[in-house]
C-alpha cells in the first residue's frame, strides 16, 4: 500500500479543496472548502457553469447590490458543496462569512440560510458541517446550532483554550491549523525549518487529541493546513485530517510507512489536568498565547479579504455579461 492508503486505515482523510476534479481523483471520505479555495475554484474554466447558476439564482431573489453578491456567494458555496457530495460518501464543510466572526446572532442566521439552501437542493443537514471561526462568539453560535441538530466545524483554531471551549460547547468537529502554527513559530524563531519531532503545529494537535480522549469529549479532531506530508504522517491516528490535493498526491506517490502516532486508548490513561472553561478563562488563555491571538486575527482578515476578491470577481463578471 502507498502512504495515502496506509493513512486511510487509521484516519478519515478529508480533501481540503474546492476543486471537484481533485476530490474525484483522491476519493476522500469528506471534503472542506473555505473562501480562499472557493475564490480559486470560481476562476477555473470547468466550473463556470456553476458560477452562472449561482449568479442566476442571486439575481432572482435579491434587489440590492450588496445582498445580491452575498446571495450569489451563498448559492455558489452550496452549489460546490452539492457537487462535492455527489462524489464523496461523507460530509462537506461550508463556511460562514468571516465578517460574522464576532456576531453570534448573525452566524446562527447565516447557518440557517445555508442549511435551507442545501435543503432546497435535496441535501440532508446530516451531510453538512457549518464552518465557523473559533472566536468566543462563534463557539456560542455553534453551541446553539448543535442543539438544533446543525453540525459545526470550528475553524481557525490555534490555541488550546479555543479547543477546550469548542469541546465543551458540543461542536461536532474542530480544525486546528498545523501549518499556520508552524509558520508562526518558524518566523518567531528566525529559522528556515523546524524538525518534525519539534513541530509546534503537530504538538498542538497531539495535545488537543489527547485531552479530548482523556476526558471523553465527542468533538472530533481534524488537523488542517499542512505544509509537508511529514506533518500529515506525524498525526496519523487523528480522527480526521484535511489535506490539500498536492499533499494527497505526494502521499499517494510514496511508499513510506505510516504507523498510527495518536492513540485514543493510550490517551485515556494519561495524567492530564482538566481545565475549567468560561469566557474569562477563554479570553485570558487566548491573550497569553501570542501565536493564537495573531493567527486567529490574521485568519479572519485573510478569509474576509478572499471573500472581497470573490465579490469583486463576481461583480466584474456580471458587468461584462451585461455589457
Amino acid at each position: 500500500m502507498n502512504s495515502l492508503q496506509q493513512l486511510k486505515q487509521h484516519t478519515v482523510v478529508v480533501a481540503d479543496t474546492g476543486d471537484i476534479d481533485a476530490i474525484a481523483e483522491y476519493k476522500p471520505q469528506d471534503a472542506t472548502t473555505n473562501p480562499s479555495l472557493l475564490y480559486k475554484a470560481a476562476q477555473m474554466s470547468q466550473y463556470q457553469h456553476l458560477l452562472d447558476e449561482a449568479i442566476a439564482y442571486g439575481q432572482s431573489i435579491a434587489n440590492r447590490e450588496e445582498s445580491l453578491i452575498d446571495a450569489i456567494i451563498d448559492k455558489l458555496s452550496v452549489t460546490f458543496g452539492c457537487r462535492i457530495l455527489e462524489i464523496i460518501p461523507g460530509r462537506v464543510s461550508t463556511e460562514v462569512d468571516a465578517r460574522l466572526s464576532f456576531d453570534t446572532e448573525g452566524t446562527v442566521a447565516k447557518a440557517h440560510e445555508l442549511i435551507e439552501l442545501y435543503r432546497e437542493a435535496g441535501v440532508s443537514s446530516d451531510r453538512i458541517l457549518i464552518k465557523i471561526a473559533s472566536t468566543w462568539e462563534g463557539i456560542r453560535a455553534a453551541e446553539r446550532l448543535e442543539k438544533e441538530g446543525i453540525h459545526c466545524n470550528l475553524t481557525l483554531l490555534f490555541g488550546f483554550g479555543q479547543a477546550i471551549a469548542c469541546a465543551e460547547a458540543g461542536a461536532t468537529l474542530i480544525s486546528p491549523f498545523v501549518g499556520r502554527i508552524y509558520d508562526w513559530y518558524k518566523a518567531d524563531r528566525g529559522v528556515d525549518d523546524i524538525p518534525i519531532e519539534d513541530d509546534p503545529g503537530v504538538e498542538s494537535v497531539t495535545q488537543i487529541f489527547n485531552y479530548y480522549k482523556r476526558y471523553g469529549y465527542k468533538t472530533e479532531v481534524m488537523g488542517a493546513s499542512f505544509r509537508t506530508k511529514e506533518q500529515v504522517i506525524a498525526l496519523c491516528g487523528s480522527d480526521l485530517l484535511t489535506i490539500s490535493p498536492a499533499l494527497l498526491g505526494e502521499l499517494a506517490a510514496s511508499d513510506a510507512p505510516v504507523p498510527p502516532r495518536l492513540d485514543a486508548a493510550a490517551a485515556k490513561e494519561m495524567e492530564i489536568e482538566q481545565v475549567e472553561m468560561n469566557e474569562i478563562k477563554f479570553r485570558w488563555m487566548l491573550n497569553e498565547d501570542a501565536m493564537a491571538t495573531e493567527k486567529l486575527a490574521d485568519g479572519i482578515r485573510g478569509f474576509t479579504a478572499d471573500l472581497d476578491k470573490l465579490r469583486s470577481y463576481l461583480a466584474q463578471r456580471m458587468e461584462t455579461a451585461a455589457a
